[in-house]
């Protein structure tokens, strides 16, 4: 790309909404950047795939896609689109070819925290409100914790079955923020995925929500990303 990308566009995960990325959106536009934050359904691969890939149909040029959580694996599938010029994972999943959410959860490493999902009613996922805090957002300040777990966005169990086609990082520079204190993702998964992708890693201490606790450091990634 001969023209560093001014387009961003921001792709949430599981159990919660596009309005989470408030303080990266903050930061980015303060810098100039124009900025999307996609809202996905969380229903299924699928679908998240095509209202990211309307998102980026509406570009004007080159746009860093970035994912947080089972947003990576949204954006490994829609970041195929001819205007994607760079990928950015935050604490996020990057499944390869033939993989989803449910196959790189499967087997945890020993010890890993164990998410607090509860059994699924009629098709969807949601984390235990009492451990929402601990697990997901343990650096985020308390009352907004809270608010993240009572407005959790039910999560559908074929979003997490949902297989990527053909991982764009293969094809695609890609950045990797690793939460080193994530409880959700373990820090050692986030690593070997990273490696795996070939990413440009940065590590940062930081709960699986720190692109709520740590806006300037998740939006300073994203810049480099566009940079090249």
């Amino acid at each position: 790309m001969s023209t560093e990308p001014r387009n961003v566009v921001l792709v949430h995960g599981g159990f919660v909404d596009g309005s989470g990325w408030q303080g990266v959106y903050d930061v980015l536009k303060g810098d100039g950047y124009h900025v999307t934050v996609v809202q996905n359904p969380t229903l299924s691969l699928e679908g998240d795939v095509a209202v990211t890939r309307r998102a980026l149909d509406a570009q004007d040029g080159p746009a860093v896609l970035v994912g947080h959580s089972y947003g990576g694996a949204v954006i490994s599938e829609a970041g195929n689109h001819p205007k994607v010029a760079a990928l950015v994972y935050v604490a996020a999943f990057a499944p390869d070819k033939g993989e989803s959410v449910n196959s790189l959860i499967a087997d945890p490493p020993p010890g890993a925290p164990v998410p607090p999902i509860l059994p699924p009613q009629d098709g969807f996922l949601f984390l235990d409100r009492e451990r929402f805090a601990d697990s997901f957002a343990a650096d985020v300040p308390a009352e907004l914790a809270a608010f993240m777990a009572d407005s959790q966005v039910p999560w559908g169990v074929d979003a997490l079955g949902g297989a990527v086609s053909e991982p764009a990082w293969r094809v695609k520079p890609s950045w990797y923020l690793v939460a080193a204190d994530d409880r959700m993702i373990p820090p050692p998964a986030q690593r070997a995925m990273s490696e795996r992708a070939g990413s440009q890693v940065v590590e940062v201490p930081g709960s699986h929500a720190v692109y709520v606790s740590k806006p300037a450091e998740v939006a300073a990634l994203i810049k480099q990303a566009a940079a090249g």
